[in-house]
């Protein structure tokens, strides 16, 4: 009796949780079934046989691909400059396990997460490959559920405005992106300059300018040379953007 009735508490606080989380996010599912699944674990799955618990493998294989589009189409129409190369290493630097994590971390996925008890007492909650699947599920769930627009509303609040505040320039090459716009529309020649370093020799900061036929088009600073260059470049690419605009 005492066992249950701790069973029937752990269960009206998970169901707490998840309408919680819905209120937080401002999301409400339709199939709340599903939002479940989606945090459920195959370990939980196995100790639950009498109830007919589903895991959230095949959320993910649906997730993932769902991620992988709309990931694609933001990157396609922000980036119009970047090659086919530069937008695959982008978008794998995004939907890469790590930035997955870094993602159900900021909404404290993991807090939900179903789990078997023995993979509960060995950290399972807090392993890097179980809330990046956690992730790839919740947006395969939400797919289901609503639509793609209510995914990409989603994404616009959480993973978007990391790509535009630059979360992974480290993975663009910007001056790439500024020659090849120049050289389509035959605008000139580039030229960087180093303007200034500073700070002592274990940090070191240099400013650089871009130019183009002798006019400054920006200008950017960074720990070496390299990424100095690469902000200025990034700063260019905008300048030049918006004049076409």
């Amino acid at each position: 009796m005492h066992n249950y009735k701790e069973k029937e508490k752990k269960g009206r606080a998970n169901e707490r949780k998840f309408k919680d989380f819905q209120q937080r996010l401002g999301i409400e599912f339709k199939n709340e079934k599903l939002l479940k699944q989606a945090f459920t674990h195959s370990s939980y799955v196995n100790e639950h046989r009498r109830k007919p618990y589903e895991d959230n493998e095949r959320l993910e294989f649906l997730g993932d691909a769902v991620l992988e589009l709309t990931v694609s189409k933001f990157l396609y129409i922000k980036y119009p400059m970047m090659s086919e190369g530069e937008l695959t290493k982008l978008r794998a630097a995004v939907v890469c396990e790590p930035s997955l994590v870094s993602f159900a971390n900021e909404l404290s996925f993991g807090e939900l997460v179903l789990l078997g008890k023995g993979e509960e007492m060995t950290g399972g909650r807090m392993r890097p490959a179980l809330l990046a699947d956690v992730f790839e599920a919740f947006i395969g769930a939400l797919y289901l559920d609503q639509d793609l627009d209510t995914v990409v509303k989603f994404l616009e609040n959480v993973v978007f405005p990391k790509i535009d505040s630059g979360a992974f320039s480290h993975v663009m090459d910007f001056k790439s992106q500024l020659q090849e716009l120049v050289q389509r529309d035959s605008a000139g020649v580039i030229e960087y300059k180093i303007l200034q370093e500073k700070g002592p020799a274990h940090n070191r900061e240099f400013v650089s300018i871009v130019m183009l036929n002798g006019k400054e088009l920006g200008t950017g600073t960074g720990r070496s040379k390299k990424q100095a260059e690469q902000h200025a470049a990034q700063m260019a690419l905008e300048v030049l953007k918006n004049h076409v605009q």
